[in-house]
């Protein structure tokens, strides 16, 4: 199966809010209520909040396509706002890797990874960081096989009304 990366336009705001919407909906049904799940996809996932990042040039989103079709996607940013400690280095932010769950397994997510560590360190970044939900140990597992520790570090995420954690994890590049 060959994969290829691509660089999200304005244009793909539509599929970028499908796939987004989908992978985060099957990542996280049933740890919150249906109401909380529906409220949080309509407040984060729809194309005029997608639109806003897009347009963004500091802002880094690419989707995965298999026969010419997302299947992920990623997004990455140098972003401080949530973590200020990052400020000792200069840090970049993976904020979002999903894949459609039938696509799991194929080898998309670590290309997608390869693709955010290269870029990082092009643009020499002394560490990049991301925040993972402490229950999905899946994606724990995979951050770490490349190399990202977790720091200890905790904060809220909430999903509406539902209460949730996420994990800092880091990697010094």
């Amino acid at each position: 199966m060959e994969i290829h990366i691509r660089r999200i336009g304005i244009a793909d705001v539509a599929a970028l809010s499908r796939i987004a919407r989908q992978t985060f909906y099957d990542t996280f049904t049933g740890t919150c209520t249906e109401a909380d799940m529906q409220s949080f996809l309509d407040g984060f996932y729809n194309e005029t909040s997608l639109g806003e990042e897009i347009k963004d040039p500091e802002t880094f989103c690419f989707f995965a396509e298999v026969a010419g079709q997302p299947v992920a996607y990623l997004q990455f940013r140098e972003d401080y706002s949530h973590f200020p400690l990052q400020k000792k280095w200069k840090a970049l932010e993976l904020k979002r890797i999903y894949v459609l769950k039938e696509f799991h397994g194929k080898g998309i997510a670590q290309q997608l990874m390869d693709h955010f560590l290269n870029a990082a360190m092009e643009k020499k970044y002394e560490l990049v960081w991301l925040g993972v939900w402490e229950h999905n140990l899946k994606a724990q597992r995979f951050y770490e096989k490349y190399g990202f520790k977790n720091s200890g570090l905790t904060h809220d995420f909430p999903i509406g009304n539902t209460p949730q954690t996420d994990i800092w994890f880091l990697k010094f590049m």
